[in-house]
């Protein structure tokens, strides 16, 4: 460990899969794992504000370093005393590299690469991939910024977030073996880099490696084998991790037992409900999404049998709560009656309510998934 305050403890391993129980301390309090992580991009969830996440006990929350550093510069958040004083959460922070927006940038993001879609790089964005780092232009003002390993560490050390990511490359899912192996070196040198970076001022921050190779077994083993020596705190999943859930999970359950099971591990963007029973057994601690937030805003609720359209002719005329057991600020105050007609009205404040129980059911879930771990039942 880097970091005095920075402590991950086990509370409980199942005896029927690597599912665990735990505690990620870090400076701005507690993560109990496994756990759900909203994406709060520009220091938000979008809809709503931390004041509110804090009752809603999102404990950890994602920001993201190549928006911060863009708007309103990384400069300007460490002059309001860090991340924390800027946004007014008193609750733990983790930022990634900044590398997932600018290699989206270039290979059309990853919704666009599993279609076969990602390997032309757009040029009016990123400029050039070299050693040194990635030569973009911001999409604020076009000014060209260099980002690099060292870049990376210094933006999100000013942000001040309590876990870093490492500056790695995200290459598409269609790409040629040789170009994977390439990119797959130049990320772990990268890495390297990044730690190095860290260690000259710790600044009472942890630093996550960052597992690559792809869907290749071998690569993906190396990975673990490189970074699982060197002094960092834990370990993300990134890179692309499957076209289809089929591989993410056949890929996953090849990576994890790999990766050091006194740290803890985080998996990088996925996190919709289809995939939680699956990674949970497998031994993910944290994972981010930006889906609950995104299917509010949809009109997509979560219940406990399944997604709701909140714009379903029928809810017009539901004088009950979203769940009748669920104790989230919408579902004690607000009918499906009322949001819908919010929803058919397009009133603001439809996606603040659905947000709200959307992250709480995810909240709440991941209470009930530590309970049954704790029970041995996964």
């Amino acid at each position: 460990m880097t970091q005095k305050t920075f402590k991950f403890e086990i509370i409980y391993k199942s005896s029927k899969s690597r599912a665990r129980v735990g505690r990620i301390h870090t400076p701005h309090g507690v993560i109990e794992t496994p756990n759900f992580v909203g994406v709060g991009t520009n220091g938000s969830l979008k809809a709503l504000d931390n004041v509110l996440l804090n009752e809603i006990d999102l404990q950890l929350m994602f920001c993201n370093t190549y928006h911060l550093m863009i708007q309103p510069g990384s400069e300007v958040v460490q002059q309001a005393g860090g991340i924390h004083n800027f946004i007014n959460r008193k609750r733990p922070i983790i930022t990634d590299s900044g590398g997932f927006q600018v290699f989206s940038l270039a290979y059309g993001g990853v919704a666009n690469e599993i279609k076969s879609k990602g390997t032309k790089t757009n040029a009016s964005s990123v400029i050039k991939i070299t050693e040194e780092g990635v030569l973009f232009r911001s999409y604020k003002d076009g000014d060209r910024i260099l980002l690099t390993p060292e870049t990376s560490i210094r933006a999100q050390k000013k942000i001040g977030a309590d876990i870093m990511i490492s500056f790695d490359e995200l290459p598409p899912y269609h790409i040629s073996p040789d170009k994977l192996r390439r990119s797959f070196e130049r990320t772990h040198r990268w890495e390297k880099r990044s730690l190095d970076t860290h260690l000259l001022h710790p600044s009472d921050q942890a630093l996550y490696a960052v597992i690559h190779g792809g869907i290749d077994k071998k690569l993906r083993q190396t990975s673990c084998a490189i970074l699982r020596d060197l002094p960092f705190d834990g370990f993300a999943i990134g890179g692309s991790v499957g076209k289809n859930r089929e591989e993410m999970y056949e890929m996953l359950g090849y990576v994890m037992p790999e990766l050091p099971v006194d740290k803890p591990n985080h998996l990088l963007g996925i996190g919709d409900l289809e995939s939680v029973p699956h990674l949970v057994p497998l031994g993910i601690d944290t994972f981010d999404s930006s889906h609950p937030t995104k299917a509010a805003r949809h009109g997509l609720l979560f219940t406990k049998q399944g997604p709701l359209r909140l714009a379903k002719h029928g809810n017009s005329t539901r004088f009950e709560p979203i769940e009748a057991d669920c104790t989230c600020y919408t579902c004690k105050n607000y009918t499906m009656a009322y949001l819908n007609h919010l929803f058919k009205a397009h009133e603001p404040v439809i996606l603040t309510l659905a947000t709200i129980h959307n992250v709480h059911f995810m909240m709440d879930m991941m209470r009930r998934y530590r309970e049954a771990i704790l029970r041995d039942e996964i």
